[in-house]
């Protein structure tokens, strides 16, 4: 093949798939059985496919023709070859008249091309029955509720024949016929109803629920012949946070009403095409013969009502009062009038609010209307039926326990108006799609153990409908609790055996052959035994074949004893437990003082002063007695003085004080004197003293008293860098570390009692060292000194013309001598290059001989500064200095 035959290959191949796309909105088979067939075992059903179509669908999209496979329901092998189906005709819902209180009908959106092909076969009887398929590709482009590429997923329609069901032939039978109802409008996040009922040519009774839509064909086979053989896969729904399942199609928000096929509630909020499938459940004399499903694509259209919309029925079944609201969410209604059908009450019957609550005088039938006016002016009215009918009370009561048995399901539903007239089972069996039943009572058996929830809908005559679901237990035995698994009682004794069980036949028999006949009533729930000695008893359960089995041990004494004890001593206010050693199983106590025991094998006791505790022990009728003697002494005592504080390198003596046999303190490393009650402490740093008190004749317990001696951290005073002034240069002095200052000696100084006084010193000194006593507010005190030189000549900066940087302590910092300088604008050092090694504008700080971390070779260096003078004059200096190595 050449490059362009293979294009055009291409080509063809994709518009003849563009043919199939885009186009499906759903579809369903119905069969009707028409008698006998041509030979004999066999019958005849006319079939019937529809398949809805998008009304954009091109000729070459619409099918002249279905392949229609037909399969065996048990086995779901295929019988005999495909059926081709020709187009029998066409019909073409199209929704064209709109309210003109419609605000953006969807014109031309609510319209299908709905395809019929019917055909009429012969089918050999069969018990197994026969599933009906037609499978096709492809739906339309986003259908909101599907995930992924919604143009790419098929569909198929499916159908059962049912063959012998519980022994019955059923496969004389006709499926429902949906309604052909399919334009409804919904509008989106508004109320609206869509009728999804059938009707069945049998009568059978019909319960609808929502359901999975099945996938199909696909882009590559569109069209499958035949069809794939059953079971068929569902649709991948869009689940995630918008809630979309083929069970809840719409979201929560929207229902389908199990007994009329009414879909209804608030629409989705999404604008958009939705699949909607529905099977009616057909049930015959209570035995579910049938599911038919149907299968559309519903339009939520961006469109709102400025109408009034109320439910089909409101009614209540447990009161007279109900509340109402528009059931449209248009935001252009201006006014609102109800009328609530109770005409003899004229001045109740009426309200304009728009969510009324009404309280009705009596029980009846209803008509609610009510009238809304938009602010544009356009009036809209809606009818309802109102139902009063209080007192439907729905309830059901199950017996049974064990899955090898039925268990009856009971309809205890009470109503006031009117009769229960139609039940709706579902026994919840997880194993099984047949679990219901539409009888008042009924009775189900489950095939494996299982927790599930039976559920009963249920309606009166009235119109009444209500749920209620209970938890069914299925077990795989019956209920069977012992009271006790083992006990013990005294050879003379008789013992009552206790059990709870759900129901059936029971047995207790001992595993010995001496106390066989030592028991009563051995085959009901609670005999009576009375063993010489300890016996095991074997306990059967017998609920019509279901089986359980439990053991009793019933341990049997002689005699009993009792010991209370030894003779004790305690100390007083001590409370402590009583320990008697005994296989009793009930105590008396009793005490020398009168005091109240409780009459427990562990009483709780604290006696103040030396008590003997009597004690009787029982088990039944054997019974001992014994005593227990406490001597009861005080606590010793410990008693130390308030906590104190010292400052750091301080002592302080401890009183103490002690009543008891010893003494001691802790810790013992600071103390002085740790044998006395009064030691001298001097420790180092905060510490708790114990002194404890010991008692080793009466009380066995220490007792203890601490006392906190906190230490004061050292004071850190300063008072400055030794300095250099002139002659009457005013001198600031600055000590830190504390909270109060004493300066000595008192020369020159502005105030001696202060952190900073000022200094003026006169030629007649040439140095005086200053000393400052640093106070804190505990009292702590510290020390420290600063001197200063006196220079008889005029402020000046002197720089040292050598040094020796060989950290050798002297000489080893080149830096400037100032006197009578109070600011250094700059230090700067340079080598015989002109480079400079070292600034600084610091007082007191020089040069180590390194640049840049090395160290400098020995030679010539440059230098320059310049100060300012407390009389604010400006000093200058250049000269060199020596570096020696």
């Amino acid at each position: 093949m050449d490059l362009k035959k293979g294009l055009l290959l291409l080509l063809i191949l994709f518009f003849s798939l563009q043919s199939f796309a885009n186009h499906l909105k759903g579809g369903w088979i119905q069969y009707e059985y028409i008698g006998p067939g041509a030979s004999p075992n066999t019958s005849k059903y006319t079939i019937t496919v529809k398949q809805y179509l998008d009304c954009s669908s091109t000729a070459t999209q619409r099918d002249a023709s279905v392949y229609l496979g037909i399969f065996d329901s048990f086995t779901n092998s295929q019988y005999g070859s495909t059926l081709t189906i020709s187009l029998s005709g066409t019909d073409k819902p199209n929704k064209t008249d709109f309210s003109v209180c419609l605000n953006n009908p969807p014109i031309g959106k609510v319209c299908y091309y709905i395809d019929r092909y019917i055909t009429t076969i012969d089918l050999p009887d069969n018990t197994h029955g026969y599933t009906l398929s037609v499978q096709r590709c492809c739906r339309i482009l986003n259908i909101i509720n599907l995930s992924g590429n919604s143009n790419s997923i098929g569909v198929t329609y499916t159908n059962k024949i049912p063959g012998t069901i519980q022994g019955v032939d059923y496969s004389r039978n006709s499926s429902p016929a949906f309604a052909q109802k399919d334009t409804a409008i919904v509008c989106f996040k508004t109320p609206f109803t869509f009728d999804f009922s059938a009707t069945d040519k049998d009568n059978d009774s019909l319960s609808y629920v929502f359901c999975d839509g099945l996938t199909g064909g696909d882009m590559q086979t569109p069209a499958p012949n035949p069809p794939s053989n059953p079971p068929y896969a569902p649709v991948p729904y869009t689940v995630g946070t918008s809630g979309f399942t083929g069970f809840s199609p719409l979201g929560p928000t929207v229902k389908i009403d199990p007994l009329t096929g009414i879909i209804s509630g608030i629409a989705p909020g999404i604008v958009g095409d939705y699949v909607i499938s529905v099977c009616a459940y057909e049930f015959r004399a209570g035995i579910l013969i049938g599911i038919t499903k149907k299968e559309i694509h519903l339009t939520v259209a961006d469109c709102s009502l400025s109408a009034a919309e109320l439910k089909p029925t409101y009614i209540t079944c447990n009161g007279f009062v109900l509340g109402f609201q528009n059931e449209s969410t248009n935001s252009t209604i201006a006014k609102y009038l109800w009328s609530f059908g109770e005409s003899k009450f004229p001045a109740t019957n009426t309200s304009s609010l728009p969510t009324p609550i009404h309280t009705y005088k009596d029980t009846g039938t209803y008509s609610l209307k009510l009238v809304v006016t938009s602010t544009g002016g356009c009036l809209d009215s809606a009818t309802a039926f109102v139902k009063i009918y209080p007192g439907f009370v729905p309830d059901f009561k199950v017996v049974g326990n064990c899955y090898l048995n039925n268990f009856q399901f009971l309809d205890n539903t009470t109503t006031q108006y009117g009769i229960v007239d139609s039940w709706h089972w579902d026994f919840g069996d997880v194993t099984m799609l047949s679990d219901t039943a539409s009888s008042k009572d009924s009775a189900w058996k489950y095939v494996s153990p299982q927790t599930t929830q039976a559920r009963l809908i249920v309606t009166n005559s009235k119109g009444c409908i209500d749920t209620i679901t209970k938890a069914v237990n299925v077990l795989d035995k019956p209920i069977l609790k012992m009271a006790f698994k083992d006990s013990l009682i005294c050879s003379i004794d008789t013992l009552a055996l206790k059990a709870s069980i759900s129901g059936g036949l029971i047995s207790f028999t001992p595993d010995n052959l001496p106390n066989k006949s030592r028991i009563i009533n051995a085959n009901t729930s609670n005999p009576l035994v009375f063993p010489k000695d300890s016996t095991r008893y074997f306990v059967v359960l017998n609920d019509n074949g279901c089986m359980n089995y439990d053991t009793v041990t019933v341990n049997v004494l002689q005699y009993i004893s009792v010991d209370a004890g030894l003779d004790s001593a305690i100390c007083q206010t001590d409370t402590f437990r009583l320990k008697p050693i005994s296989q009793a199983l009930s105590y008396l106590w009793k005490s020398s003082t009168g005091a109240i025991i409780a009459n427990t094998k562990f009483p709780l006791v604290q006696p103040l002063t030396s008590t003997r505790y009597y004690v009787t022990a029982n088990l039944g009728r054997c019974q001992a007695i014994d005593s227990v003697f406490y001597k009861v002494s005080p606590y010793p005592k410990a008693v130390i003085m308030p906590d104190t504080t010292i400052c750091f390198g301080s002592r302080v003596l401890i009183q103490g004080f002690a009543i008891g046999s010893s003494f001691k303190w802790t810790p013992t490393n600071s103390l002085i004197n740790s044998n006395s009650f009064t030691p001298t402490a001097g420790p180092s740093k905060t510490t708790q003293y114990i002194l404890t008190a010991t008692d080793t004749i009466g009380c066995p317990k220490p007792v203890s008293d601490t006392i906190l001696i906190t230490v004061i951290p050292t004071i850190v005073a300063y008072a400055g860098r030794d300095t250099s002034i002139v002659a009457d240069q005013a001198l600031q002095l600055i000590a830190t570390g504390g909270t109060r200052y004493v300066w000595s000696p008192s020369t020159g100084l502005s105030n001696p009692n202060i952190a900073n006084p000022i200094a003026l010193l006169g030629a007649n000194i040439d140095s005086i060292t200053y000393k400052v006593s640093v106070f804190d507010n505990t009292g702590c005190t510290a020390i420290d000194d600063i001197k200063v030189r006196i220079y008889k000549s005029q402020p000046d900066i002197f720089v040292p013309t050598a040094f020796t940087p060989d950290k050798d302590g002297k000489n080893d910092i080149l830096k400037p001598i100032t006197v009578g300088i109070v600011q250094l604008h700059y230090f700067s050092i340079y080598n015989r290059w002109g480079q400079q090694v070292f600034t600084t504008t610091e007082l007191g700080k020089g040069w180590d001989g390194n640049f840049n971390g090395v160290q400098q070779s020995a030679g010539t260096f440059v230098f320059i500064t310049e100060g300012t003078d407390y009389m604010k004059n400006k000093i200058f200096r250049k000269g060199t200095t020596v570096l020696i190595r």
